[in-house]
């Protein structure tokens, strides 16, 4: 499938991606209003017209070498069809980041069964101040027959890839085959009960609770 391109402006324009971590206030604020007058298909002049400035206070405006005084950042979301409260949810909010990790890059972590010959990679690295979810590829094989038990924060996912086990949940075992989806709460005592090939593969997701550090 075709990834989407951003949207052109009426000379070709494309809007900047924000960070919002990184880039000044004022420099995401002009960021924002370019995105905005590129998608409402307005030219600098024709916006410092609808606005009443000049084209040339516009484009230091949206180059972030002016911060703008509130009743003009007023003038110019209006003049391209949005309240001024979009101008600011849309500073914050940014256009989110991504992240590639190849294949060799991935990391693997020490976790509780690791040195009973568990291999856990983690497929992302979150940047920010709290953790929001870690996804691993785990490994196991049948020579290990000590099986760690997690508690955690939040919820897990596990999507399995590879083998066949048995997934103790509280005081409940589920056999798990490749294809199957088990989702559940990290708070109750969980973990791998018995491997029935040599050879186990799977996904193993947690989403951490919003008040979860």
């Amino acid at each position: 499938m075709q990834a989407e391109k951003p949207d052109a402006g009426p000379r070709g324009e494309k809007p900047a991606p924000i960070d919002s971590e990184t880039i000044p206030f004022e420099r995401q604020v002009g960021a924002v209003l370019r995105r905005l007058r590129v998608k409402s298909g307005l030219t600098l002049a024709e916006l410092s017209e609808g606005a009443g400035i000049s084209s040339g206070m516009l484009s230091r405006i949206e180059t972030g070498n002016v911060m703008a005084s509130l009743d003009t950042l007023r003038r110019l979301t209006r003049a391209v069809g949005v309240d001024l409260s979009v101008l600011f949810r849309e500073t914050e909010r940014g256009e989110g980041h991504a992240q590639l990790i190849k294949g060799g890059d991935q990391m693997e972590v020490v976790r509780s069964g690791t040195r009973h010959g568990h291999t856990y990679r983690l497929l992302s690295y979150d940047r920010g101040p709290k953790k929001k979810f870690e996804p691993f590829l785990i490994e196991m094989d049948r020579e290990s027959e000590i099986y760690p038990r997690f508690q955690h924060p939040g919820t897990e996912f596990i999507y399995m890839l590879e083998g066949r086990m048995d997934y103790r949940f509280g005081d409940r075992t589920y056999l798990l085959e490749p294809g199957d989806a088990f989702t559940f709460s990290g708070e109750v005592e969980h973990g791998p009960e018995k491997l029935h090939v040599e050879r186990t593969i799977f996904l193993s997701i947690i989403i951490y609770d919003e008040s979860a550090g």
